[in-house]
């Protein structure tokens, strides 16, 4: 791809030599000649002589002087993601293998089926759907087009998946919710799984997420959304479009997170919980029953607005020097009482 193309794909503006091709990306420390990279601040660049890439693409603002071709954008990291989906686009592979089990009223139009995946009846796959090696997808499936399934992957019945969708291996889709009654001193009764799970376009799920189906209804994952590795999305949860979850996040039944949030890793909800639009919430918070996060920054458990959060510890680490100056000012007082003791003697 010739620097000149790249830089209109980009939307920038280009600074020197444009006919040279392009063949890969790379980090700015490691990539070489016939590679473009991309320098986030300028701050942050190397020195010039230590560059080595073909081009590089940098910040409006960007000043410092390049020993190669550079294009001047908005946000480099941006556009850096989307040549390098051109430059790397994935593996698209086109045919069937043979130890495949598809039930024949099933509607199976995927471009590449791998070995030992097994596909239940009434299911239906769209076009340019990939199911790789040992996926399991069970009855009344649906899943769009050009969606990838990764290995191991385990959609359960009645899971709906649109289309442009990875689930990465080893996710689960569609277990049952964890949904029991307390009946006395006989232990537990289990509450109706009998839901299901809508994952809307464009949604990305990592390597052993689990998303539980609904109870009585449904659990929803909106449109663009993407969700880590090992993250446990409970039933009837409700999350909006283009949220962002990271790994090990744990979401609590009937929890709703709403449109453009973003969650930080290790982050743990109760049930019934609702964080509004555009919430950011801080890795290992920890978000109460019925709790309501609104727009803005959290931190902390229980979650808090980031300014709160800040104060108390900065309270919690300046107890040490509290204890120190309490027990002087004791000793202090100590001394008193004995002087004036010793002069009524």
């Amino acid at each position: 791809m010739r620097i000149n193309f790249i830089a209109e794909l980009a939307g920038g503006k280009l600074f020197g030599e444009s006919e040279s091709e392009i063949v890969g990306v790379a980090a700015i420390e490691k990539a070489r000649e016939g590679e473009i990279s991309f320098i986030e601040r300028e701050k942050n660049a190397p020195n010039a002589e230590e560059i080595k890439a073909s081009c590089v693409i940098v910040p409006e603002n960007f000043e410092a002087p390049l020993p190669c071709p550079f294009i001047k954008v908005k946000n480099p990291k941006l556009a850096f993601a989307r040549i390098a989906a051109e430059l790397h686009p994935p593996k698209r592979r086109a045919n069937r293998s043979a130890n495949i089990s598809i039930a024949k009223d099933s509607d199976v139009r995927a471009a590449f089926i791998g070995e030992f995946v097994s596909i239940g009846e009434r299911t239906s796959i769209g076009e340019g759907a990939q199911i790789l090696p040992g996926a399991r997808i069970g009855e009344n499936v649906s899943i769009g087009e050009n969606s990838v399934i990764h290995s191991n992957c385990v959609i359960y019945d009645n899971v709906s998946i649109g289309d442009n969708c990875i689930i990465h291996s080893g996710a689960v889709i569609g277990a049952d919710g964890f949904g029991y009654v307390r009946d006395g001193a006989n232990g537990y009764v289990k509450f109706p799984q009998i839901g299901t799970v809508v994952i809307e376009d464009d949604v990305e799920i990592g390597a052993n997420t689990c998303v539980d189906r609904g109870a009585l209804g449904e659990t929803r994952i909106g449109r663009g959304a993407k969700i880590d590795n090992l993250v446990q999305i409970g039933h009837n949860v409700r999350v909006g479009a283009r949220v962002v979850i990271a790994s090990q996040t744990g979401i609590s039944g009937s929890t709703v997170i709403e449109d453009d949030c973003v969650i930080g890793g290790q982050v743990g909800m109760g049930d019934h919980a609702t964080v509004k639009s555009g919430a950011i919430i801080g890795s290992q918070a920890g978000v109460l029953p019925g709790k309501i996060v609104r727009e803005g920054v959290w931190w902390g458990t229980p979650v808090q607005p980031l300014d709160e959060y800040k104060r108390q510890n900065a309270h919690v680490k300046g107890i040490n020097r509290l204890k120190e100056e309490v027990k002087e000012i004791k000793k202090q007082i100590a001394r008193m009482i004995n002087r004036s003791e010793e002069k009524e003697y």
